[in-house]
């Protein structure tokens, strides 16, 4: 069985946004940016679990949307003087339709 999970055309994740994967092992939020780059992390922030897909989406970073705490959508990490981490899932898309690995 692949571990590989089919999300949505990359074109259903808005710009600058994120859509939310429910799962077995919890809530996902899969993110797009203005490059059209797409990152996974669990929906949770490191700091107080606030929901960081309706945080908002720059650069290749989130700001929590309780705390306005800020998170490298690559690694998980909050960024400086800040600390914390959520996990990061590992996505690509292929025929612009983006897949979500759970495993990783």
């Amino acid at each position: 069985m692949s571990p590989w999970l089919r999300v949505c055309p990359l074109d259903d994740i808005p710009r600058l946004g994120a859509r939310v994967v429910h799962t077995e092992i919890g809530d996902i939020a899969v993110f797009r940016n203005a490059e059209d780059e797409v990152f996974a992390l669990a929906d949770r922030c490191p700091h107080r679990g606030g929901p960081l897909s309706q945080g908002i989406v720059f650069d290749r970073r989130v700001a929590c949307p309780l705390h306005g705490r800020t998170i490298h959508l690559e690694s998980g990490e909050a960024q400086a003087p800040d600390d914390g981490c959520t996990r990061k899932y590992r996505v690509r898309i292929e025929k612009g339709v983006v897949h979500l690995n759970l495993q990783s």
